[in-house]
């Protein structure tokens, strides 16, 4: 299937990055995060992307258009100082990079693209801003049995707020972590129907006016899960990633796992 990539955001809560970089392009270790999210989507066999371009689109033109496989592939460099790669990341993929707008909202810039997507039944949608460890083989199993035009990745928000019951006259009655209660959140994960144009308008944002719509017919499920997920939304959610990548903990690397069982059966 297609993966549609949003890759337009401003990244405000990020500023320490996307003054210069577009949020898919901050760097986790040494590669961007728009980079591991494909590389997930790759592991699972989706290696024909559309970035939906925005914000300072050029910067992520020039990255693949200048990609150095080296930095992540093993290499032989022989007495002409020209490498030779061990392995390769991203030969047989094809990506599609499509302007959007630098100002435009989701529901713009998936119909902004939308004739990339012609004769596909189903595609694949993301905001480019969240890791997961998810079996995508389950999620779009699950989305095919159910028939439905539009699922979402269901996910819990983690502990980075606090939820908060207040009494009539002001006072707190309880405090607690978010994560504790109860409340579910849109992962940034989708798996679509061709369908989903049928229910959107110029200019509605994705989740609101045609999400609503669906609901009202039965057409939208979500995908509870409750295993690793991450957005970078802020600083700190960046150092956490960085961390776990650099201690080889990232739970997000499938194609790691997958390159190290090819090897033990090989």
């Amino acid at each position: 299937m297609k993966v549609v990539l949003f890759c337009g955001g401003l990244g405000m809560r990020l500023r320490e990055y996307s003054e210069n970089v577009p949020k898919p392009m901050v760097p986790i270790g040494y590669r961007p995060i728009l980079w591991h999210l494909m590389k997930y989507y790759a592991s699972y066999g989706h290696k024909d992307f559309i970035l939906a371009l925005g914000y300072k689109s050029d910067t992520i033109k020039d990255y693949f258009l200048h990609y150095d496989e080296c930095l992540s592939n093993d290499f032989v460099l022989n007495g002409q100082g020209k490498p030779e790669l061990l392995n390769r990341d991203i030969e047989d993929w094809k990506i599609t990079f499509v302007d959007t707008g630098t100002h435009s909202n989701i529901g713009q810039r998936l119909r902004a693209v939308r004739k990339h997507l012609d004769g596909e039944e189903m595609f694949l949608a993301n905001y480019s801003d969240g890791l997961t460890d998810l079996n995508l083989d389950k999620m779009v199993d699950y989305h095919k049995r159910g028939g439905q035009v539009a699922t979402f990745l269901c996910v819990s928000p983690g502990q980075s707020f606090h939820a908060v019951t207040l009494e009539p006259d002001g006072h707190v009655s309880d405090i607690h972590d978010l994560s504790q209660s109860g409340v579910n959140i849109n992962g940034g994960f989708f798996v679509f129907k061709n369908q989903i144009f049928d229910y959107m308008r110029d200019g509605e944002e994705l989740v609101h006016a045609p999400f609503k719509r669906l609901i009202e017919i039965r057409q939208l499920v979500a995908y509870p899960y409750k295993g690793f997920w991450a957005s970078m939304d802020t600083f700190k959610d960046k150092q956490k990633l960085d961390d776990l990548h650099a201690k080889g903990e990232a739970p997000w690397e499938i194609w790691v796992r997958k390159e190290l069982e090819e090897k033990v059966h090989a």
